[in-house]
């Protein structure tokens, strides 16, 4: 059967019935649809209806019809005949590999979407779909956590990804912003479990040097730790040279310290929507079980693994009990859950800042790097700086109205 292809374009004004009215037309001449895609900006619409129709009297029959309702229905009307070869060549490309590229940050500008999508085309790239996460802003009451996010779509063959994702780093480093870069795999729509690290991740603070700060040797913990968070010194040397400096604090001091515990922004939005969505979570930090143990039950975290005190008639030892708790057994930690989860290691998701956390970032399936170091940045898949917690929500694709059904 002879056939033509036409793509056809629709827009004006969104209202009820639209696309019923249209693809009622179609109906009447067989149409076969081939493809079709629509979105909405500011209540105007864009729609999309690819269509294959027998050659002759009915198409142009189709064609005047669909443009007698368009006139009708007070929108306008685009026809563009498509090539059967066009039209083949276009079917193959959807063999290619397929990507998610998301952009985060308090507000997105016109020339930070500008620096992306121009990477995207040097590549060759095609973008198949842009999506708004984020809810509308106001331009009038002033939103006390600005946040915008959107997600590109894209297809295509790259041959240098590590050179991809440093433009990206780039940009992101140039104009403030976070650009997440990811495979669209069936795992990356079926992460399962989230772990996270505590100190400076889940919690706004580290733990140990306010514990410091208490037994008067603060400034001498918090050179180590901010050395070995730098990756400058080994994570269990420095552990050991810290607890002994806590030796003689009081076992009172520590509820004082865990019920003042300063919780990250947007961590209680991020983990009630992961929790409503069966997501399950973890604490694997470097930093002590009496405060994970808190954390568990303040948050809803279903797993915590860390490192623990000794403590001995009411007062620290400077020792602790176990196996010390660094980037490879958080790693560890990670596969263990994994397995016992029963997931892919794809379905996982880490998130920590420092350079402990390294190996989990890179071992997990997602690796997000959080308000991280430039170290912990440059060496991860993926980060967050401009946002809380709740950023995590957006790469892996929740649009706000899915995560406020929850909140």
């Amino acid at each position: 059967m002879d056939s033509d292809i036409f793509l056809l374009n629709i827009s004006g004004h969104d209202k009820p019935g639209l696309t019923s009215s249209l693809t009622a037309v179609l109906a009447e001449y067989d149409a076969k649809i081939l493809d079709i895609g629509q979105a909405n900006i500011h209540d105007t619409l864009s729609l999309g209806i690819l269509f294959q129709i027998k050659s002759g009297k009915k198409s142009a029959a189709v064609l005047k019809d669909l443009l007698f309702k368009s006139y009708e229905l007070d929108i306008k009307a685009k026809f563009t005949p498509i090539p059967l070869v066009d039209y083949e060549n276009w079917v193959k490309l959807q063999g290619k590999d397929r990507y998610i590229v998301t952009l985060l940050g308090e507000r997105l500008t016109a020339e930070q979407i500008s620096e992306v999508t121009k990477v995207i085309s040097e590549k060759n790239l095609n973008i198949d779909a842009i999506k708004r996460l984020t809810g509308r802003a106001s331009l009038v009451n002033e939103d006390e956590y600005p946040r915008a996010s959107i997600q590109l779509s894209i297809r295509g063959a790259i041959n240098n990804k590590a050179e991809f994702t440093e433009k990206f780093m780039q940009i992101s480093r140039e104009l403030n912003i976070d650009i997440a870069f990811q495979e669209d795999t069936i795992f990356r729509r079926n992460r399962r479990l989230v772990c996270f690290d505590m100190d400076s991740t889940l919690i706004q603070t580290e733990v140990i040097d306010e514990l410091a700060e208490l037994a008067g040797v603060g400034a001498q913990v918090k050179h180590i730790t901010e050395l070995a968070m730098q990756g400058e010194i080994d994570f269990k040397e420095s552990f050991k040279q810290r607890m002994k400096l806590l030796k003689g604090l009081k076992e009172d001091v520590l509820q004082e310290v865990a019920i003042n515990l300063p919780i990250t922004k947007g961590a209680r939005r991020l983990i009630d929507t992961l929790k409503a969505y069966g997501f399950k979570t973890a604490i694997l930090s470097g930093g002590f079980t009496y405060f994970g143990n808190y954390l568990q039950k303040e948050l809803g975290i279903d797993y915590v693994f860390a490192n623990q005190l000794e403590i001995i008639d009411g007062e620290l030892t400077g020792g602790y009990i176990g196996e010390i708790v660094d980037g490879n057994k958080k790693a560890e930690y990670l596969k263990e859950l994994a397995a016992l989860e029963g997931i892919d290691i794809s379905q996982t998701i880490a998130v920590g800042d420092g350079a402990n956390d390294l190996p989990m970032l890179n071992l997990a399936g997602l690796g997000i790097a959080f308000h991280a170091k430039p170290k912990v940045k440059d060496n991860a898949q993926s980060s967050i700086s401009s946002l809380g917690l709740d950023g995590v929500l957006y790469l892996l694709g929740y649009h706000d109205r899915h995560i406020d059904l929850i909140n």
